[in-house]
């Protein structure tokens, strides 16, 4: 990594590996204030709107997460070779090759016929704590909403979902800082989730239905086509990627909601803002905190010289309350505002993004019409404000609506 791009002295600088590190905080507001950018322990820092925007689709920058094992010293192993080989961090034909393949499976109309049913969880999952004014939100909404969406979606008997929830999560520790001694609860989990995937190939190959694998093993028959890796690669990433963002992103929606209760009542007493609710939480709050690219040349970037090499992180959420593009920035699901990059953006935009969208507009008007006052309720965990972070656990108090 080059020196160049740090030597400017009135450039602030961020800690991002600090576990006390905050984007929520008035120390990266200030540093937003001061300058487009900050250097960081792990390169550059994209602090505001525009220039996130314009990074995010710039082909001088490649994605740069597929060296976040090496940064922590993993060079070998399971988790090693799937994450350098996955969607994810893969760049040019190869990535649009196995991007193209995948869409198809990706069927709004099939999303959308799943829908009843994502309602129908989602009021099975509040029925079971309604009656106590509490409950463990993570424990008892969040994780088995998502997982077991991610179940209906594969086909999958939706009693599996407590087996995908462990694997997920574990390989979601990967993305922490403390990697490096998680790494063999890693590898075993991906060791789990490669033997599941294979399993349920093989099963499609056999007795294909209507389901979102069966699509994927069918399109895979003639022509162009995903080889046996890559298919299996995929349904991890979908796993690990299908449910972690999912289950972060609607602990921390609550926690977005229980700071705007009047957020709360209007989505309560207006359904169809659930779709609205969904982006303003994913622009003010998202799960996915920054994405990352590498220079893959050097280059200059108003009067910043950043070298080949060179990771810079584009942070979504300090973009996302950029005051320079959101003058009102906080969440607002009656406001018309620019786009978000809670889904990444520019060829690496996710994928799923129309599943995500899907159970968490459902998910949430119903919440609010069913509890009123949410609050914290005091013991809640989080992960590290880090790549991906939420709650781990979140107990929360409420009032039955009536």
């Amino acid at each position: 990594m080059s020196t160049r791009a740090i030597k400017v002295p009135d450039v602030p600088y961020l800690d991002i590996s600090d576990p006390s590190f905050a984007m929520q905080s008035e120390a990266l507001r200030s540093a937003r204030g001061q300058s487009w950018y900050a250097r960081t322990n792990y390169g550059i820092a994209v602090l505001r709107y525009d220039e996130v925007s314009k990074l995010l689709k710039s082909p001088q920058l490649s994605q740069g997460s597929a060296k976040w094992p090496a940064h922590n010293g993993v060079h070998s192993g399971l988790f090693h070779d799937w994450w350098t080989k996955n969607l994810l961090v893969l760049e040019g034909e190869d990535h649009h090759r196995i991007r193209r393949l995948l869409n198809p499976a990706f069927s709004p109309r099939l999303i959308k016929q799943l829908v009843p049913r994502f309602r129908e969880l989602a009021n099975e999952l509040v029925d079971a704590f309604i009656d106590k004014g509490e409950c463990e939100f993570i424990r008892d909404f969040a994780e088995p909403y998502a997982t077991r969406v991610l179940t209906i979606l594969l086909g999958i008997p939706e009693s599996e979902w407590p087996k995908i929830a462990r694997l997920a999560s574990t390989v979601g520790l990967a993305l922490g800082v403390t990697f490096k001694q998680d790494l063999d609860k890693v590898e075993a989990a991906v060791a789990e989730l490669y033997e599941y995937a294979e399993e349920l190939i093989r099963d499609r190959q056999a007795n294909p239905g209507e389901d979102f694998v069966s699509r994927l093993v069918l399109a895979n028959r003639d022509g162009d086509r995903l080889s046996d890796e890559e298919l299996r690669n995929a349904l991890v990433l979908l796993i690990f990627g299908g449910m972690d963002t999912t289950r972060n992103q609607l602990g921390l929606a609550m926690q977005s909601f229980i700071r705007n209760p009047e957020q709360w009542e209007l989505l309560a007493a207006r359904p169809e803002l659930g779709t609205k609710a969904v982006e303003e939480v994913m622009r003010t709050n998202p799960t996915v905190r920054w994405v990352t690219r590498e220079a893959v040349e050097d280059f200059e970037y108003q009067g910043l010289f950043i070298a080949r090499g060179t990771t810079v992180h584009l942070f979504t959420q300090s973009s996302g309350t950029d005051p320079r593009a959101f003058p009102n920035p906080e969440m607002d699901l009656l406001g018309e505002h620019a786009p978000h990059y809670g889904f990444g953006g520019g060829v690496h935009h996710c994928l799923g993004h129309f599943v995500a969208r899907a159970d968490m507009s459902e998910a949430l008007p119903l919440l609010a019409r069913r509890l009123a006052d949410p609050h914290l309720a005091g013991g809640d965990e989080w992960l590290p404000d880090s790549g991906n972070t939420g709650p781990t656990r979140l107990p929360l108090g409420f009032t039955k609506r009536a």
